[in-house]
């Protein structure tokens, strides 16, 4: 079993911590990023949305002896752990997480909460996994999509209310396993946040990682026709794939795809109406973490 766990939040930068922490030589991530155990241990996920069945309920990990196998590959490390974004949202990680490792230190990012939502629209519109072009819409579809058991990536707004969230995770393992951090952190001093993190799993803390390639960018392509041409199999990918390494590939793709993004702008009314609706829990949030989050309320 891992020692400890990045438990989210989703599309706040988790998936570059993950590999900032798999670079250290003392810490061993498992080699399948997100797989879910704490909130689907021994449920055999059968969601709804589109691209279930190819994505989450294909990746995850629910049998116990499954998720140990995980950790085979560990050697001399020291920290073993994961990153699933969902365990900060998921009501029932929380009590597995303190049956299975409850000594395990935990980490949090924790993004604008409107920011993170809109993000996610657009990260499934990119994928395009979403079925309607508006936020709006979305945000009206989602009471309706939970009922009919789409996966947590498209509870926009449900996933934001992070002072309801962490509590749980405070009354469960008190202060000093927890470490929450701030997606403004990393994208601003990821240094520091790296170090810090590093610190807290109780590893060497002067190693300095390389900086990983953007992941999981969000916006809408210029061209439709090239980003399906990047991110769909296809014979020139094929072609290419034997005279390049797999790492440089995957890298130079990567690259390519995000600098066709274009990030429309947040709309306003939603804008307004999501930061209305979170202030509350944000105004509690800020006293349970110690930090200024009035840009927040704005």
């Amino acid at each position: 079993m891992p020692n400890f766990l990045v438990i989210g939040a989703a599309k706040s930068g988790t998936t570059s911590l993950y590999h900032y922490l798999a670079q250290h030589p003392d810490v061993f991530m498992s080699p399948v990023k997100e797989p879910n155990f704490f909130a689907l241990e021994g449920e055999r996920p059968a969601f709804r949305a589109p691209g279930a069945d190819e994505r989450i309920n294909r990746w995850s990990v629910t049998d116990p002896d499954e998720y140990r196998k995980l950790y085979e590959g560990a050697s001399t490390e020291s920290a073993l752990g994961e990153a699933s974004p969902v365990y900060l949202y998921s009501e029932k990680a929380v009590g597995r997480i303190k049956h299975h490792v409850p000594e395990a230190r935990l980490i949090a990012v924790l993004r604008h909460p409107a920011e993170r939502a809109y993000s996610g629209f657009l990260h499934l519109l990119l994928n395009g996994r979403e079925t309607v072009k508006d936020f709006g819409e979305a945000l009206a579809l989602e009471d309706e999509r939970k009922r009919e058991n789409w996966d947590w990536i498209w509870h926009y707004k449900s996933m934001g209310f992070y002072h309801e969230q962490l509590s749980r995770y405070r009354e469960a393992f008190g202060t000093e396993r927890i470490r929450a951090y701030l997606y403004e952190d990393l994208e601003g001093d990821p240094a520091g946040v790296v170090r810090d993190a590093y610190e807290f799993l109780g590893v060497d803390a002067s190693f300095v990682p390389k900086p990983p390639a953007r992941y999981n960018a969000t916006g809408i392509p210029r061209s439709r026709r090239l980003n399906d041409l990047l991110r769909k199999d296809n014979p020139l990918k094929s072609a290419v794939k034997p005279l390049l390494p797999k790492k440089f590939r995957r890298k130079l793709l990567l690259n390519m795809q995000n600098k066709i993004l274009v990030k429309p702008p947040f709309p306003e009314r939603e804008r307004r109406q999501l930061v209305e609706e979170y202030a509350e829990d944000v105004s509690k949030l800020e006293g349970l973490i110690g930090r200024d989050l009035s840009g927040w309320l704005r």
